[in-house]
């Protein structure tokens, strides 16, 4: 009877535990299928790296749960929340996959190595794995950093003729959120375009235009838009016309970004030194320096 009871609460509990695995398996393909229709899919995932679109279902599926429920996880959120939104990442990952994304790369990096070490059948030091695992815990920061800043570039590149499509459309007689419409509609698609549809639904759903302004310079962080929303702000505060204070802030960011170029070219030629005093003058002095010395020793000899 013992023999009898055992087996049958065995076969209960594998039961349960199978029943269980099932049914969130079913919940979590209900959420993927909720976040492709989102934009979340694997063909908009395959631009943000090859990395990030083999290893997130994974993360997704196994360490964000555990993550999720971190008594630490608001501390998480935080941290990562801002990085997140300037990268233009908030479709993809919550701050919580994010952390996921660390914790995942720090197993697996190493088990591409191994991987990697056993198909080439290489001799690389098993220390290396070590290596392996921190690498894989900074690269997502590094990644992410990359995206920031590539994005931040694609604003200001668009900010100027942005900002001129404002100006003419609203002293066409347009009011702001028509103008911005209408920049949309006329520019290439761009991150500058995206904040502004962000910034006009904000608006429609309830938000003040001095609220969405925040917001948008909050998510893309940087001081020429942070001071053409403050800019913004305070002329709708005091009711003033924006017709010639949008012509004055692009005046202003075409100057800013001539002046980075300028910059930009300043410092190329010390950037260059470097690789010119390491790599072309050793090379120069052994093609001149290597027929004397040959000549040096033959008449030695």
């Amino acid at each position: 009877m013992l023999m009898y009871a055992s087996l049958f609460l065995a076969g209960l509990s594998v039961f349960l535990v199978m029943s269980l695995m099932f049914i969130e398996e079913d919940e979590y393909k209900a959420q993927e299928k909720l976040e492709t229709g989102a934009g979340s899919d694997k063909d908009s995932l395959a631009k943000h790296g090859i990395i990030l679109k083999y290893s997130r279902p994974f993360f997704r599926r196994y360490v964000t749960p555990i993550v999720a429920s971190f008594k630490n996880k608001k501390k998480i959120r935080e941290r990562y929340k801002r990085s997140l939104a300037t990268a233009g990442l908030t479709d993809v990952l919550t701050p919580e996959d994010f952390f996921s994304f660390k914790l995942f790369l720090i197993v697996g990096f190493p088990i591409l190595f191994l991987v990697i070490r056993t198909f080439l059948e290489e001799t690389w030091s098993l220390n290396l794995i070590f290596v392996a695992s921190i690498v894989g815990y900074i690269y997502p920061d590094l990644w992410i950093k990359g995206k920031v800043q590539e994005r931040q570039k694609e604003v200001m590149r668009n900010m100027p003729f942005a900002v001129d499509m404002l100006a003419l459309s609203v002293e066409a007689g347009l009011d702001f959120i028509a103008a911005m419409a209408k920049v949309n509609e006329k520019a290439k698609p761009s991150s500058l375009t995206s904040e502004f549809s962000i910034l006009m639904k904000e608006i429609k759903i309830g938000a003040s235009r001095a609220e969405a302004l925040r917001n948008m310079a909050w998510r893309i962080d940087l001081i020429p838009i942070s001071s053409f929303c403050a800019t913004l702000i305070a002329a709708d505060s005091v009711g003033a016309s924006i017709g010639p204070i949008l012509k004055a802030l692009s005046t202003e960011i075409r100057q800013k970004r001539s002046s980075d170029v300028e910059k930009a070219g300043a410092t190329a030629a010390t950037k260059i030194l470097f690789p010119m005093l390491f790599l072309i003058v050793p090379a120069v002095f052994l093609i001149v320096g290597a027929p004397l010395a040959l000549e040096a020793m033959g008449g030695a000899k």
